[in-house]
C-alpha cells in the first residue's frame, strides 16, 4: 500500500496542473482522409484520394513547431517518391484580448521529385518551397500573407516544364511569390461550422500562373471523428493548370471546380 503513495500523489499533483494552470508544453497529432489533396486550390494528387497526418508542439510562451505529410501524385510532382513534406515553426502572441499575430516559416518537402528538363527526364531542379509568413487571427477571421524566400516550387527560367508555355516571360527566377489567404468561420450550432475562404496567389515575373481561389465548407464531428465537406474553385488558367499522366495522356484541369470530402481525427 505504501508503494501506492508516490503514484498516487503524482496523480493528483497532474490533475491539478491540469485544471488550474496552461501546460507549458503541447504536443497533438492529427490524421485524416480526403477525396483530393487541394492546396491554395489546386489538386496535388491529380484528383486522386489522399491520407494525411501530422505532429504539432506548443509552448505557453508563443513558440510553436510542426510536420505533416501527404502523398501527392508522381504526375504532379515528377521523378519522387509521391510524398509531400512539410515542416514549419513559428511565434503567436496576443496584441489585444482575442486578436493574435503569428509569425513563422514553412517548407515544402518533395523527397526525391526533380521537375522534367524534357518530357521523362528528370533535371537537377527541385520542387521544394520555403514560405515565410505573417498572420492576424481575430475571433472568428483570420489572414495570412505566405511569401515565397525560393524560386516557388522549381518556377525558374530553366525548368522547362514552365518555359514549354511561350506566352510566359523567361526570368531568373520566381521568389518573392506571394499567397493571401483570408477566412471567416460561422458557429451554426449543434458542433456545426460554416467556413469560407478566399486566396490570392501572385506568382512573381509570371502573372499567367497568377490565380484566384474560393472555397465554402461546413464541418462537425460525429463518433469521435472530425467530416468536412468543401466545394473548391479556381480561375486559374486550364492552359497552364492541367497536368497528364506519364504516357502524356489523359490530361486532368488540376484548378477545376469540385467537392472534397474530409474524414479525420486529432489526438
Amino acid at each position: 500500500m505504501k508503494s501506492l503513495l508516490p503514484l498516487l500523489l503524482v496523480s493528483i499533483c497532474t490533475l491539478a496542473h491540469a485544471e488550474g494552470e496552461t501546460p507549458d508544453h503541447t504536443l497533438t497529432a492529427n490524421i485524416s482522409v480526403n477525396s483530393d489533396y487541394r492546396f491554395r486550390g489546386i489538386s496535388q494528387t491529380w484528383s486522386l484520394p489522399a491520407v494525411q497526418g501530422g505532429f504539432d508542439y506548443a509552448n505557453a510562451n508563443g513558440v510553436y513547431l510542426g510536420a505533416w505529410d501527404s502523398n501527392v501524385s508522381g504526375n504532379v510532382y515528377n521523378n519522387g517518391a509521391g510524398l509531400e513534406q512539410d515542416l514549419y515553426g513559428g511565434y503567436k502572441f496576443d496584441i489585444a484580448k482575442g486578436v493574435g499575430l503569428d509569425f513563422g516559416a514553412l517548407a515544402y518537402l518533395y523527397p526525391g521529385a526533380r521537375l522534367n528538363s524534357a518530357p521523362g527526364v528528370a533535371s537537377g531542379n527541385k520542387y521544394n518551397n520555403v514560405d515565410v509568413y505573417a498572420a492576424l487571427n481575430a475571433g472568428a477571421f483570420s489572414a495570412k500573407l505566405s511569401v515565397a524566400v525560393t524560386d516557388y516550387f522549381g518556377l525558374n527560367d530553366k525548368t522547362a516544364a514552365y518555359a514549354y508555355f511561350s506566352s510566359l516571360t523567361a526570368h531568373s527566377g520566381s521568389k518573392g511569390t506571394s499567397y493571401l489567404d483570408l477566412n471567416y468561420s460561422f458557429d451554426l450550432g449543434n458542433g456545426l461550422t460554416l467556413g469560407a475562404h478566399a486566396g490570392r496567389l501572385t506568382v512573381q515575373h509570371y502573372s499567367a500562373l497568377s490565380y484566384t481561389d474560393a472555397k465554402v465548407s461546413l464541418g462537425g464531428s460525429a463518433a469521435g471523428l472530425n467530416w468536412t465537406v468543401a466545394a473548391v474553385a479556381t480561375d486559374a488558367k486550364k492552359a497552364y493548370y492541367q497536368v497528364a499522366d506519364a504516357s502524356g495522356q489523359r490530361a486532368k484541369r488540376t484548378g477545376k471546380r469540385t467537392l472534397v470530402l474530409s474524414l479525420g481525427k486529432s489526438f
